[in-house]
């Protein structure tokens, strides 16, 4: 009986010595984590047009401006197209088995900006770009 009670003793203070390494070792990974998210502000642009030649000429105009700022760029990443097909019937009662399909590209692109500053978000703000491109701005 007396072994019995000095191998309860001896798994107790074992346990109790590597639960504190633990916590210190993760407190330690979680402000380096939270030191990392605070250093690192990412501005994600998002593309998005129906012609392709528009929407890289206006990715071409935005990232001439951010690299007139000194701005950290990734990208432009070009995003998978996203085609809508439609189908219609041709005639409208005799002819069924004849259909016409239609198809609409949206052509995607996007863009990082690491660390924007106030001069660089102002200048893309004031950033006229042409029509039938659409912009998604976010703060990461």
């Amino acid at each position: 009986m007396a072994t019995k009670t000095t191998t309860a003793k001896t798994a107790k203070p074992k346990a109790t010595a590597k639960a504190p390494a633990k916590a210190k070792a993760s407190k330690a990974v979680t402000a380096k984590i939270a030191k990392v998210a605070e250093a690192v502000a990412k501005l994600r642009i998002r593309v998005r047009a129906y012609e392709h030649k528009i929407l890289d000429a206006s990715v071409k105009q935005i990232m001439d401006t951010a690299l007139r700022f000194d701005a950290k760029i990734l990208g432009p990443i070009p995003l998978p197209t996203e085609i809508k097909k439609y189908t219609v019937n041709r005639s409208a009662f005799v002819y069924k088995n004849a259909r016409e399909q239609f198809e609409m590209r949206v052509h995607k692109r996007l863009i990082d900006i690491v660390n924007p500053n106030a001069k660089v978000i102002e200048s893309l703000t004031n950033l006229s770009l042409p029509s039938g491109v659409n912009i998604d701005v976010k703060m990461l």
